[in-house]
């Protein structure tokens, strides 16, 4: 529910994987005005990752959104998915690179280095010049990593499980410079996906970085021994994803 005088948006109760595609077309609409826009969370009981993405990319990425109300369970959802709600969502704490969940991985092909402060070129920066590959069974998370390459400058394929990702890069006829892939998709997951690419000359030393919700050590060390690049863990935050890719784009 919208209310235009206030420009206000009410979360509905459940933000769920149904409710995720109507949610961000509101989103949209009601950020092209000049009128801030308020997002009423006070009857939000299911808030899942896409969603929470979502959010969390719309907040940082925008001064005139704020959070109004929100529910215990909308605090609970991003606590789950160990973010501070008012950190990455009041704007009254700025937040902290720190909390950038990507992270090396030392036996890769082209190994990610610790990214300093100083280091990280101006989100403005353009780099037309780059083209990356997306590949996530998501729409939503597509999205969103639409949305935060494009407006970061970079020129953006996407696909939409591991096969989808191979058929594409096999009727590309310009060169993909850098490849994001989730883990935990249907028909070919990410490892298969890497394993594959790391076969062919053509991406043998590409960088691939996983961008997935799964932290757990053993399979971050499965990427790595497949030749994934870097690891990073939804729900992603858009400053430091473009700085790394920016990072390991050749």
């Amino acid at each position: 529910m919208i209310n235009a005088e206030q420009n206000t948006l009410k979360l509905p109760g459940a933000l769920d994987h149904a409710a995720a595609e109507t949610f961000l077309e509101q989103m949209r609409q009601r950020t092209r005005g000049d009128a801030p826009l308020a997002l009423d969370a006070s009857d939000v009981e299911v808030l899942t990752l896409p969603c929470t993405q979502i959010i969390l990319s719309a907040v940082r990425g925008s001064d005139s959104i704020r959070i109004k109300d929100p529910s215990a369970a909308f605090v609970a959802a991003f606590e789950d998915f160990g973010l501070d709600w008012k950190t990455y969502l009041d704007h009254s704490q700025p937040a902290e690179a720190e909390e950038y969940s990507g992270e090396a991985l030392d036996a890769a092909p082209a190994q990610i280095t610790a990214i300093a402060e100083d280091e990280l070129p101006p989100i403005s920066e353009k780099v037309m010049s780059k083209r990356i590959l997306t590949i996530d069974d998501s729409k939503t998370i597509r999205d969103m990593l639409m949305l935060t390459l494009v407006e970061a400058g970079f020129d953006v394929i996407q696909a939409v499980d591991g096969q989808d990702g191979l058929d594409v890069l096999a009727k590309e006829t310009s060169e993909v410079d850098v490849i994001i892939t989730d883990i935990n998709m249907p028909r070919m997951d990410g490892y298969e996906v890497i394993r594959n690419l790391r076969k062919d000359p053509a991406y043998k030393s590409k960088p691939i970085l996983v961008l997935t919700t799964e932290s757990d050590s053993d399979k971050k060390n499965l990427a790595r021994d497949a030749g994934a690049t870097g690891w990073m863990v939804k729900p992603f935050d858009p400053d430091r994803l473009v700085a790394t890719v920016r990072k390991v784009a050749p």
